[in-house]
């Protein structure tokens, strides 16, 4: 009889040895989702549209915390125009253990470089607003997409003149002669997004029924510094003769806007994407006639809800319906002054 007590106290301690290990990994598994890292690269810091997002980020991880309890590290970078520097912040956000990155690429022909690193970590990714191309995309189930449809910006954009014109030809034709001549304010010559809204708010233009000629057109690379001495040098070169400024964000608009005013020229009519907070104001102020806006707080939720997800090693939220279990297109609406 003691013999058998003795082999069940045994298989007692056994199990005990056995179970404890487990418990406590489980525990500790358990306080690690408590706490999650996530790796922020930004393009350009300073870009206003970019900035904007990332506010929105931050106030998505501080409800996110309020809301479950689990505590949210952001790490927040600017690549500076640099893809060397972006390349350089995810090694960093790899070896500070990051439990997913988000990355706003810098050149988005070089996402298969980070695209690497990401995979040999087996660290998720969620790309926004520059979109890697499609066999990028396609490399890993572990590589998301937020953005905007360029396409939609552009069409939107363009409605707002065509409507404008169907509503008061004079206002945009300034000099009646039939045709409203206009210039055109580009983004990057490698960026999709510039490509696209280029192509089809001029489009959008002419299926309007908009009696549209082109002037000039430039490359402003986003920036309002750049846009506003493009303009500065088209009202010098046609003085008199530009009657709309067709521009592929509102950065570039506001640019326009800064030179017709040291120009003392008024009457002229610009177009915007984006909805930043200064374009706004430009819109409130009747600066600019509209602007296309993203649903920034959805844009960055969207961002912040595949990265926290992933960061659990939860599957990405099904309420964000995402295009081939991996796009997200935030929606878009017109602004224009009440």
């Amino acid at each position: 009889m003691k013999r058998k007590q003795k082999a069940v106290l045994w298989l007692l301690v056994w199990i005990c040895a056995a179970i404890l290990p487990a418990g406590c990994t489980g525990a500790k598994k358990e306080e690690e989702k408590r706490s999650i890292r996530i790796g922020v690269s930004l393009y350009r810091g300073d870009d206003t549209f970019i900035n904007n997002i990332r506010s929105e980020l931050e106030n998505c991880a501080k409800e996110y915390e309020q809301e479950n309890g689990v505590k949210v590290t952001l790490d927040i970078q600017d690549a500076k125009g640099s893809q060397n520097t972006q390349n350089n912040q995810v090694e960093r956000f790899i070896s500070l253990g990051c439990d997913v990155m988000c990355i706003n690429p810098v050149d988005r022909t070089a996402a298969s470089a980070m695209i690497d690193k990401a995979m040999a970590a087996e660290i998720p990714v969620v790309f926004f607003n520059r979109q890697p191309v499609e066999e990028d995309m396609n490399r890993w189930d572990q590589i998301y997409y937020v953005g905007a449809v360029a396409r939609e910006s552009a069409v939107l954009q363009g409605s707002i003149v065509v409507e404008q014109y169907q509503k008061d030809p004079k206002s945009l034709d300034l000099n009646e002669d039939g045709v409203v001549s206009y210039v055109l304010l580009e983004g990057e010559s490698s960026h999709q997004d510039s490509l696209i809204r280029t192509e089809w708010s001029i489009r959008t233009l002419k299926d309007g029924g908009v009696p549209i000629e082109k002037i000039t057109g430039g490359i402003a690379n986003w920036e309002r510094s750049q846009a506003s001495a493009l303009m500065e040098q088209w009202l010098e070169q046609y003085p008199d003769t530009i009657e709309l400024v067709v521009c592929n964000n509102d950065d570039m608009a506001l640019g326009a806007i800064d030179a017709l005013e040291r120009a003392q020229v008024q009457g002229i009519n610009l177009v915007g994407i984006d909805a930043t907070i200064p374009g706004l104001e430009a819109v409130r102020a009747g600066k600019l006639l509209g602007t296309v806006s993203s649903d920034k707080e959805q844009y960055a939720g969207a961002i912040f809800s595949i990265a926290a997800a992933k960061a659990l090693g939860q599957a990405a939220p099904g309420e964000l319906s995402l295009e081939e279990g991996k796009y997200y297109w935030s929606p878009q609406k017109i602004v224009v002054q009440p």
